[in-house]
């Protein structure tokens, strides 16, 4: 048993209700997304093809990639003597502490033991 609405009946005093709208396809950008597919479509030109508007994307990105690697070295080529040999003796240190931590891990345990005693 299926109830009919209350509308249907005609009578002209009710104010009949309106379709809501899907806020999705009402959007300026999804109706522009489909314009662009539909065009695609008729063209022939499948799926493969980036749209316009992710290209531009890609190829700013791409700039701003560039751009801040030449910042960088720029950065680089700044550095004054001093500060370049202070990096290069940090780097040195770093390599050294990762080396002592490998020997570490391959001693046997007696070793780590007699050391951890020779400390205290």
């Amino acid at each position: 048993i299926l109830t009919h609405p209350d509308y249907i009946d005609g009578n002209p005093d009710l104010i009949k209700p309106k379709k809501l709208l899907n806020p999705v396809k009402a959007s300026k950008s999804h109706q522009e997304l489909h314009r662009e597919l539909l065009m695609n479509h008729k063209r022939g030109l499948g799926m493969e093809s980036k749209p316009e508007l992710q290209r531009v994307l890609e190829h700013r990105r791409r700039n701003q990639l560039i751009r801040q690697k030449k910042e960088e070295e720029e950065a680089k080529k700044l550095q004054s003597p001093f500060e370049k040999e202070l990096l290069k003796r940090h780097q040195r240190l770093d390599q050294l502490e990762q080396e002592q931590e490998k020997q570490e891990d391959h001693a046997p345990e007696f070793i780590k033991v007699k050391e951890n005693l020779r400390r205290t």
